[in-house]
């Protein structure tokens, strides 16, 4: 019954109105002199629309560092992604990238499309706002573009063929993402300098992100020229002989096996993407760190055993998504969504797929640090007797009263 089905989202259509309204309207207030970091982050808005309404929430101390370092790392990017640039001079250029932040006039044409291509060619006022950083947030952005440059050039000669490829990979690209951060949070006070005395689960943060996107991107990578793939052939390898191999609608069981066997990989980092959110405390942070982490455990979900995702992009909602942003200001509400979008993707598994047995192992990891956190810091993550059991039976109505309740609630507390 479509009627009952959109009345239930009633919840979403508040949260697309409270995202409207509250992030896509939100403007960061600059001086009238401050030219450069005004391009720096109008040019965030057009580059990576969805990050840079999460970046300007931020606290004060952190907003103009992160931003800066988004802009250097999605520089970086674009020259590696430019397929029309020999590697030999992508070598030449990836390694020095992170020294001409300390230029005045460093810039670069004829690389990348649209706005990145734009970035590029004014990256001199990048370079002039990154020098007026803290000198410890400055260390941390120029450490980070080297250390993943390297890693660039690295892949730029090598396939990713193993599992360990496949880690590392995504630990250059997104695990260092994830180092950075955590270590510009330690220089910023707002958080306890202890959370970078161990990187390890930052880096799973950026792996759980990145390897999500890979899975759902196979059919905008897939058709690239040349293709531009990074599913380990450990993986794929036992479900077909090429991963061309997934396109065709006749070998739709193989695919969709491969697919979830993909989906297991990347599950196995949920524990420790719990233990990282857990670790924050100042709220605009855990804002910024948990959008991500749970619209990540929303798309697998999507993906796992759906076929469209060899012909299609598979995306979450729009209106879910919209959800997920009004309801990750405070870590016993991120836990809550964690956990449902987990207890959702058990309710799907079917015993016949081969990674079965896997995944349901890491839902049950991630159960039980769901638990052992809510113990630790004493949450509540489960509902009353009252809103258990009316929204067990949507006949009585409860899922839309509580969606109403939630919405209207959230409001006022925003």
């Amino acid at each position: 019954m479509p009627a009952i089905r959109d009345l239930i989202r009633f919840d979403e259509l508040v949260a697309m109105v409270r995202v409207k309204t509250q992030f896509a309207n939100a403007k960061v207030q600059l001086r009238e002199d401050q030219v450069d970091l005004k391009f720096c982050y109008h040019i965030l808005d057009h580059v990576s629309r969805s990050f840079a309404a999460v970046i300007i929430q931020l606290n004060d101390e952190l907003r103009d560092a992160v931003c800066l370092f988004y802009l250097v790392l999605r520089g970086l990017d674009t020259v590696e992604d430019d397929m029309s640039i020999p590697v030999e001079k992508k070598n030449e250029v990836l390694p020095k990238f992170h020294e001409k932040l300390l230029l005045s006039d460093f810039h670069i044409d004829g690389i990348g499309k649209g706005k990145e291509r734009e970035l590029l060619e004014q990256f001199w006022r990048v370079c002039l706002e990154c020098q007026k950083l803290k000198p410890a947030y400055l260390e941390v952005i120029m450490d980070i573009c080297h250390r993943m440059a390297m890693g660039m050039c690295h892949f730029l000669v090598n396939d990713v063929v193993t599992k360990s490829d496949y880690d590392l990979y995504c630990h250059y690209v997104a695990g260092l993402v994830g180092h950075g951060l955590t270590r510009l949070f330690a220089a910023s006070g707002l958080e306890s300098p202890s959370i970078a005395k161990d990187l390890t689960i930052s880096n799973s943060m950026g792996l759980f992100l990145q390897k999500t996107n890979i899975i759902r991107d196979y059919f905008e990578d897939i058709v690239e020229e040349p293709p531009c793939m990074f599913w380990p052939k450990e993986i794929w390898g036992h479900f077909g002989d090429s991963l061309h191999d997934f396109k065709p609608r006749e070998n739709r069981q193989k695919a969709v096996e491969c697919l979830n066997a993909m989906v297991a990989d990347a599950l196995q980092h949920v524990p420790h993407c719990i233990d990282y959110m857990a670790s924050l405390n100042e709220k605009s942070v855990i804002l910024f760190c948990a959008i991500p982490q749970v619209m990540a455990i929303a798309t697998l979900v999507e993906l796992y055993d759906n076929p469209n995702v060899f012909h299609d992009k598979v995306k979450i909602r729009k209106g879910l998504a919209c959800k997920i942003i009004c309801n990750c200001g405070d870590l016993q509400s991120v836990l809550i969504q964690f956990r449902g979008h987990c207890d959702a993707l058990q309710a799907k598994l079917r015993q016949e797929d081969p990674s079965y047995d896997k995944i349901k192992r890491a839902l049950t990891a991630g159960r039980k640090r769901f638990a052992e956190v809510a113990e630790e810091r004493q949450l509540n993550l489960e509902p009353s007797f009252a809103r258990a059991f009316l929204t067990k039976y949507p006949a009585l109505g409860g899922q839309m009263l509580y969606s109403v309740v939630d919405s209207v609630g959230g409001l006022f507390r925003q």
